[in-house]
């Protein structure tokens, strides 16, 4: 079967050509995962593909405890979504232990 002219983004089962022995094999981006491209999905329709790009980290957030183990926060935003089979989004969001020390940490109230 071949995906000329025929290449879909994500997973559509109306996506498909005859392949050997009638069998169908399909031109979705899905296909990847699946194992069931056609034989010519690569060259035909990865041209297409466009992974993700995302932004600059942004700042960590405070502690999320003034006083002791706490957590801090920070993100990224996707400037570019994966499209067509593309590669995806790294991770875009992150934490780490921190130790709030607020100057009224340890005094009597």
């Amino acid at each position: 079967g071949s995906c000329r002219h025929r290449c879909c983004p994500g997973r559509n089962n109306a996506c498909w050509a005859s392949g050997a022995r009638r069998a169908r094999c399909y031109c979705d981006s899905y296909c990847q995962r699946t194992g069931d491209c056609c034989q010519d999905y690569p060259t035909s329709c990865r041209r297409a593909a466009v992974g993700c790009a995302v932004g600059p980290w942004g700042p960590w957030s405070g502690c999320s405890s003034p006083c002791g183990v706490g957590s801090r926060a920070r993100s990224r935003q996707v400037t570019v979504p994966p499209r067509h089979g593309g590669d995806p989004c790294p991770d875009l969001k992150q934490r780490r232990g921190c130790l709030g020390q607020h100057p009224t940490c340890g005094t009597a109230q």
